[in-house]
């Protein structure tokens, strides 16, 4: 592959800076890259990049665990709209100081850590978990939403990833089965907990943020500007009862867990995250709507409307979570992922090869979007490295993980990013902006981690 499968998402990242506009970016990269394709094939006029964009789109949104994606983060939006109007958050946030829980900002922050690291049988739940229950606790604490979008992504791609009892644990470990090591593939797996420095750095990092009541950058300015302003907490629907909302909520995170466990023939790291997660958000929501109505909270028409309205509000992320799925696909064909992997030297220092592993896979996941399509592609080339120079297993495929959550932290093209903006209500580019120091800050410190490693283990 060539130096210009890079510049789809050069364009990308350079729009989102320049002009604030993610969506317009996504697809000024998605059609680049597909001009790109067709120019390469050189079979058909340049003028068909715009028929083929769309049928791209079209052909992303068609595929089973995409379009379940894509209908879960429209019907979150209902189920939102439905724990939001009841007034259940309210009289949640009010029953939580009441009982001593959450007396200040420390414990508002170890609870929605908690919380996601509890909920680590998939990241995006992880995720929304989090990010409901913590919402009105920090409005009450005059706490940003960036500092809450920070908390909860840098909290459930580390922990889902170094617990591994979930989808992802068993998207890695299908990718080592295809080779032969000295090691059994859970073997290594394992022992890569210890060397995936980067997710446990950022989790300590995030640690020090709460315990210490710390902030920098970017995230200081926007805590800063809050206590500026004089925050209206009474403007939202009236307290009512709290089951309104942890009643949905325990539907979500349990049917989270029985259809990882369905879809899995018992086994929980061997269920389909997609489809477990379409099912429980469906599942909490009709538990939502059923308890409104028969508590004559709402009528069947209100509800319908609100319900509507919840999911008319996701729509524009709804829309940058399906532009950043074709775009890595189109990608994936352009083979900007294999164009980066390359840049792995042949001649580099033995020391180096798993620092450079670790920056590559941050690479190929800051400019494509995708942790796992970036272990995807890297695992087949760290493994034959490992075969061939006798590199510790563990080691490189930790590296070879923590530049995928790292790039993948950073990037305004990733979909985890999105979700969690709309998991806490936060402008995707300030929770990017926001981010950044600290995934910054981690993966340096990984990359440090990762050269002294080299330098004691070969």
């Amino acid at each position: 592959m060539s130096w210009y499968s890079i510049l789809p998402p050069l364009i990308a990242i350079a729009v989102v800076f320049w002009r604030k506009e993610v969506i317009v970016a996504l697809i000024l990269a998605l059609l680049s890259s597909e001009f790109l394709l067709v120019f390469v094939k050189g079979e058909q006029s340049i003028f068909v990049t715009f028929i083929n964009s769309i049928e791209r789109i079209i052909g992303v949104a068609t595929s089973a665990g995409n379009s379940r994606i894509l209908i879960f983060s429209i019907v979150i939006g209902a189920l939102l709209a439905y724990i939001r109007e009841s007034g259940g958050v309210s009289a949640t946030v009010q029953k939580l100081m009441r009982i001593g829980v959450v007396k200040n900002k420390k414990q508002v922050g170890l609870l929605t850590m908690f919380t996601g690291t509890a909920v680590f049988i998939e990241s995006n739940m992880s995720v929304l978990t989090s990010g409901i229950v913590a919402r009105g606790l920090f409005d009450k604490f005059k706490m940003s939403r960036a500092r809450l979008a920070y908390i909860i992504d840098s909290t459930s791609a580390p922990v889902c990833i170094l617990i591994l009892l979930n989808g992802w644990g068993a998207f890695v470990l299908g990718l080592l089965s295809n080779y032969e090591l000295e090691q059994s593939a859970v073997s290594v797996l394992w022992g890569s907990v210890a060397f995936n420095f980067y997710a446990i750095i950022t989790l300590i990092i995030v640690l020090y943020t709460i315990v210490f009541d710390k902030v920098h950058g970017p995230m200081k300015v926007a805590e800063d500007e809050l206590k500026q302003t004089k925050l209206e907490l009474d403007a939202g629907p009236k307290a009512s009862r709290a089951r309104f909302m942890l009643v949905p909520l325990g539907v979500l995170i349990f049917g989270m867990i029985g259809f990882m466990l369905w879809t899995g023939d018992g086994v929980l790291a061997s269920g389909s995250g997609s489809k477990s997660v379409l099912y429980a958000t469906v599942l909490a929501c009709a538990v939502a709507y059923l308890m409104l109505l028969t508590g004559r909270q709402f009528t069947h028409h209100q509800l319908i409307d609100i319900g509507f309205k919840g999911m008319g509000e996701l729509l524009p992320l709804v829309s940058i979570v399906l532009l950043s799925l074709t775009l890595g696909a189109s990608l994936k064909e352009l083979g900007t992922g294999v164009f980066v992997a390359q840049l792995v030297g042949d001649y580099l220092p033995l020391y180096l090869i798993v620092p450079t592993l670790f920056l590559t896979g941050a690479v190929m996941s800051f400019t494509t979007g995708t942790s796992w399509g970036t272990f995807a592609i890297l695992i087949p080339i760290g493994v034959p490295l490992i075969q061939a120079l006798g590199l510790p297993p563990s080691l490189v495929i930790g590296a070879i993980l923590s530049g995928g959550i790292f790039g993948d932290h950073c990037s305004p093209i990733s979909d985890t990013s999105a979700v969690s903006a709309l998991a806490s209500g936060c402008d995707l580019l300030t929770h990017v902006k926001t981010q950044l120091p600290y995934a910054l800050v981690g993966g340096a410190l990984a990359l440090v981690g990762f050269i002294i490693a080299s330098v004691v283990l070969l």
